[in-house]
Formats: structure tokens, C-alpha cells, sequence
């Protein structure tokens, strides 16, 4: 222990970071503060799509900082028209030392029809733990959805939606944040939590009991980590195959024992710029890949970029469990565009939704195409869009 470093100084961080442990309200009748007119940032989470057609969006208003908070909306049209903000999990509160914020989730819809929200709540940007919650809505295309009480699950965060395995597990990358998150001048944070060093990386969580518990099966930590936001997908040899996001594009990690250990991490095929790419099974059987660049295996930019190459977003279809990747359907070439999430219909369509210019403009968009438009390389279904407004806040940060 150095000399810095003290028992009184670890339990100050720890007790800064309590709040974080505290389920957050869900607020289903949000003032007027969150509306359109009033936000000035909105960075996207994700959608998804119920079984009667509604389309949810989830977004991030306040900023990619410690201000943010989570916001949903929806739509009835098959995202020709959206609702303003109709759901808030903001967990600010003035009373507290420091920011208490949401700011990474994911939106997913069950095998048996109702609709997850996991979003994680820190103090500060990154207090070395934050925490990886859950709430439910069993009737979510009703006019009044209804959310349960939050609850923890683990540590850390998760981008990305579970997937449901063969033998009926679901399966979550949860990813608990390196240390160098730890805002430097957040001092009180910067020796607390070292029991959760060797867990720091890619923690998949499965449940077997329908998401009531949850276990950590297995860590993976990826060199030139970059918040990781790990894609993992059931090969059809029943291992399971994890992508996450680095500062050097693309790595790679295979599991045979479902999740519990992982291969050594190496760098994939896939080359993207540092930001979030999307790996899912389509109900086809084939593989689909969201990332940046009209190429699997061309970067759009130098690894050691983090903004550069944020453009072209384009996806691709693979029928070898991702050994070939076919097609090539660019669907926004703006810059800058990030961090696609996916969701299905059980006729085939596939929504996207995704961010352009975050920081300025804030728009939160959707694109909707199928496998045939993938291949083709250019929108041929008649049902196609893409660049449509989900959300855009009225102020400008400019």
C-alpha cells in the first residue's frame, strides 16, 4: 500500500460511490424538461420491436459525460412518425456530493414477449464499479407500459442486447471498465474497487431462470481496450464467438464451454474504426455485420484513431459464421455516424438505429432494410429507409 493510499482514503471512494448501489425511479410521465424543445444532446442506445409492431428507441440526453441520463420513446407507424420523450431513467439528484448518471444500455425483447431495459448508473463519469440494473415492462404495447423496480444485476455495463442460446440461456456481455475510466481529478475514486481489478474486461452474464438471477461466467480482457461493447454470437457448432471493440479495431475471443472460458484474445478480420459494431443472428440462419466502411477487412481509419473513420455505416451478411462476409449496403455515408443497434422483424426487416453529429446536432435516426437490399448493395425492397429522424433535441450545442 503506498503511501497515498490508505484504508480511510479507499472507504471515501467507496462511500462516494454508494449512491450508485440505490435503484433509480422509473419515470413513465417525464416533465416537460425532457422534451425535444428543451434537450440539446441525444446519443443513441438502441431500439427494438415488439411483438404488435411498436418500435421502441432508447437514447442518451445530458451529454457523453456525467450529466447523462437515459430517455425512450416510441412509434406506431413503423417508424414513420415518433413520440417524444415518454420514458426517463434519470438519476441526478442535487442532494448528492457528486453526479449520479445512466449512460450505457440496451433495449431487448424476450423470448416471451416483454420488453427489457439494462442501463448501468455510476457516480461521477466512472466511479470504478457502477452497476449493471434492469427493469422490465410485461405489456409494452400498451398505452400504459408499465416497469418494474429496478434491480442490480452486476457490475459495470452492457451495450449490447443478450442473446438466447441453444439450450434456452441467456447470455449478456457485461463490460466493467478499466481503470484509466476513473476521471483523473475524481480523486476519491482512484484506489477504490481494486477487488474488481481481475474482473475488469468483458464478464458474460447468463441466466437460466428467465433473467430473475444472473451468474458471471468467464472474463475477457482485450488489449487497447476501448469500453469494449462486446457483440457474442451461438456459432452453429454451438460455440460462441465474442467481438468487441478496441483502440486497434476489432478483437476477437472463442468460448466451447458456453461462456464459462474464452481463447486468448486476437485481432479479427474485421477492421473498423474505435466505435461500436454490431454482430446478430438473423432468423435466416445468417450472420449480420453493422460497422463502419463499405469493406469488412479495410479500416476506415488508423487504429490509433478514435474519432477518425466514424462514417459510412454498412452492413454486410455472412453464411460460414463469419469466415466470408457477402453484400456491402452502406446506409448512412455521413460523418459522423455511430454506434448502430439492431433490431428484427418476423418478416424479415431489419431497423437500425444510430446517431449523426451527436455532439451538435443530436439526432437520433433509423434505418429499415432487408437481407435482399444487403446483397444488392443498394436499397431494393420497397419498404426501405434510412436517415429517418427518430429524435432531435430543438437546442444546438453550437
Amino acid at each position: 500500500m503506498s503511501m497515498e493510499t490508505t484504508p480511510s482514503t479507499i472507504a471515501d471512494g467507496e462511500r462516494l460511490a454508494a449512491p450508485a448501489l440505490v435503484p433509480p425511479r422509473v419515470d413513465t410521465r417525464p416533465s416537460s424538461r425532457y422534451t425535444a424543445a428543451e434537450m440539446d444532446y441525444g446519443m443513441t442506445i438502441g431500439i427494438e420491436r415488439t411483438r404488435g409492431g411498436r418500435l421502441w428507441a432508447a437514447w442518451v440526453g445530458g451529454g457523453d459525460n456525467e450529466y447523462a441520463y437515459m430517455a425512450l420513446g416510441t412509434s406506431d407507424d413503423d417508424g414513420l412518425t415518433w413520440t417524444d420523450v415518454r420514458m426517463v431513467i434519470d438519476p441526478h439528484d442535487p442532494s448528492l456530493q457528486q453526479e449520479r448518471r445512466s449512460i450505457v444500455g440496451n433495449l431487448w425483447l424476450d423470448p416471451d414477449g416483454r420488453l427489457w431495459f439494462f442501463f448501468d448508473q455510476a457516480v461521477t463519469y466512472f466511479d470504478g464499479r457502477a452497476g449493471l440494473w434492469a427493469t422490465r415492462c410485461d405489456n409494452p404495447d400498451s398505452d400504459d407500459p408499465q416497469w418494474t423496480v429496478p434491480q442490480r444485476i452486476w457490475h459495470g455495463c452492457a451495450l449490447n442486447k443478450p442473446i438466447v442460446l441453444r439450450d434456452g440461456t441467456w447470455l449478456m456481455s457485461a463490460s466493467l471498465w478499466d481503470r484509466g475510466k476513473i476521471p483523473a481529478h475524481e480523486t476519491s475514486f482512484q484506489e477504490a474497487f481494486h477487488d474488481l481489478d481481475p474482473f475488469r474486461g468483458v464478464n458474460p452474464l447468463a441466466s437460466t431462470d428467465g433473467g430473475r438471477t444472473w451468474e458471471r461466467r468467464g472474463t475477457v480482457t482485450f488489449p487497447h481496450s476501448q469500453f469494449d461493447e462486446a457483440s457474442i454470437v451461438e456459432r452453429k457448432d454451438g460455440s460462441l464467438w465474442m467481438t468487441a471493440r478496441t483502440k486497434a479495431s476489432v478483437w476477437e475471443s472463442f468460448s466451447t464451454d458456453g461462456g464459462r472460458t474464452w481463447s486468448a484474445p486476437q485481432e479479427s478480420a474485421i477492421k473498423n474504426a474505435s466505435s461500436r459494431h454490431q454482430v446478430r443472428r438473423l432468423t435466416s440462419g445468417r450472420l449480420l455485420l453493422i460497422k463502419h466502411g463499405p469493406s469488412v477487412g479495410v479500416t476506415t481509419a488508423p487504429p490509433a484513431s478514435h474519432w477518425g473513420g466514424r462514417r459510412e455505416l454498412t452492413a454486410f451478411l455472412s453464411d460460414d459464421d463469419g469466415i466470408t462476409w457477402q453484400g456491402g449496403l452502406t446506409f448512412d455515408e455521413r460523418e459522423p455516424v455511430t454506434y448502430p443497434d439492431i433490431a428484427l422483424s418476423p418478416d424479415g426487416a431489419i431497423y437500425v438505429s444510430y446517431d449523426y453529429a451527436r455532439e451538435t446536432l443530436g439526432n437520433i435516426c433509423m434505418a429499415k432494410f432487408r437481407e435482399a437490399d444487403i446483397l444488392a448493395r443498394s436499397f431494393v425492397s420497397a419498404d426501405a429507409v434510412t436517415k429517418r429522424i427518430i429524435f432531435k433535441p430543438h437546442k444546438s450545442r453550437t
